[in-house]
């Protein structure tokens, strides 16, 4: 019985000669021509400006957030359901974290729940909006469209704009995906990652959107350890190592020339999941939203059966040699962020315990798909 994966690369030719091509130019680091194509179409994919390639998705948020000024006891406000990579970035500038609790339906962070922490938990302290509880200031939004599928942006859009909030888009699970027909990296700044299992791969490395050349260019100095001169090796800040390799860049570019093959077949195994799975009792296919276009990255299943609870069916598809994974603790949960400030997460703690994601890999088989389908429903029938 074969082994099926959760998400794999999904790699063909061009992958390989590209990457051939730049190994035989020796030009393999940071400095080469396919860097540059490769920020070009992907700002094209998405409706951007400008895109600047960094080496993870963690690196994009951490630039993205130092651009936006995060300094020392400033907190951000974050989904706690979410992977935990935003929450080190802000920590990694002297940062906090702030939890709010997300959407029971979409599983995305919740706009009303933003709003209650900022009414009722936040101050004007000399002008400056701040936590009344840590008296920490409050400079910004993050939201996160985990697993393809995009927040309800333009509720958290306006209460920024009401409190003078900054807004980073984490969309490192979520290039494909459209909210309101707005591509998620169109707007403001956006963090994209292509670790391994994303939707398209680089092997791990990440990018920024920007809407204007100038953010961009500041972006860029910035990973590339701020260096001054084109010539002399002078610098006048701390900058950081964070570039993307030409040869990383060159999968990349052959990945992105695939990418709406890759939505294609998510949307695909998604809409399989939905028919097959759809008379299941008490366990449901986490879908799109109305005003939503998911690049369902990873298909998730919830499960509110209290004699099959989300362990054991993780347990009985890995003995049947199928891979499926949990959502992350919630992050107000995590002794990582102890410290920071959080309301009732309780949504967060419901859906951690109830949901596993499975099998989406844009490689996935249809015969694999079905044997994935078949087992669950010999599982819950």
């Amino acid at each position: 019985m074969n082994f099926i994966p959760l998400s794999i690369p999904n790699v063909g030719r061009a992958e390989w000669e590209l990457v051939r091509e730049c190994l035989e130019s020796g030009w393999v680091s940071s400095v080469g021509g396919f860097v540059s194509d490769f920020e070009e179409k992907f700002a094209k994919e998405v409706d951007a400006n400008s895109a600047v390639a960094t080496s993870s998705g963690t690196a994009a948020l951490h630039i993205a957030l130092k651009m936006a000024g995060v300094e020392y006891d400033d907190e951000v406000i974050l989904p706690s359901l979410t992977f935990i990579a935003p929450a080190n970035a802000v920590r990694y500038l002297g940062g906090w974290p702030t939890f709010v609790d997300v959407d029971e339906r979409t599983m995305q962070m919740d706009s009303d729940k933003v709003a209650t922490f900022l009414k009722n938990d936040c101050i004007r302290v000399k002008g400056v909006l701040t936590n009344k509880h840590t008296r920490r200031r409050v400079v910004g939004v993050l939201p996160v469209h985990i697993l393809g599928h995009p927040v309800d942006l333009d509720p958290i859009l306006c209460l920024a704009e009401e409190y003078g909030l900054f807004v980073i888009q984490d969309a490192t699970e979520s290039l494909g995906s459209s909210y309101k027909k707005r591509k998620i990296g169109s707007e403001g700044v956006s963090c994209f990652s292509f670790n391994g299992n994303k939707l398209i791969t680089t092997g791990g490395g990440g990018m920024i959107t920007f809407q204007n050349k100038e953010m961009a260019d500041r972006a860029r100095y910035l990973t590339t350890q701020a260096k001054d001169d084109a010539v002399e090796f002078i610098h006048h800040e701390v900058g950081f190592n964070y570039r993307l390799t030409n040869i990383q860049a060159a999968m990349g570019v052959a990945q992105l020339d695939r990418v709406q093959e890759f939505i294609s077949r998510k949307k695909a195994i998604h809409q399989c999941y939905v028919y097959e799975l759809a008379n299941l009792s008490d366990c449901s296919i986490i879908d799109q939203s109305s005003w939503a276009e998911s690049g369902f990255w990873l298909n998730t299943m919830r499960i509110t059966r209290k004699d099959k609870d989300r362990k054991l069916v993780h347990e009985l598809l890995k003995a049947a040699s199928i891979e499926t994974r949990p959502l992350w603790q919630p992050l107000h949960l995590s002794v990582a962020h102890e410290g920071s400030w959080f309301n009732d997460c309780k949504v967060s703690e419901v859906l951690y315990r109830q949901c596993l994601n499975l099998p989406s890999s844009t490689g996935l088989c249809d015969d694999d798909l079905k044997r994935v389908v078949s087992v669950l429903k010999d599982i819950f029938c």
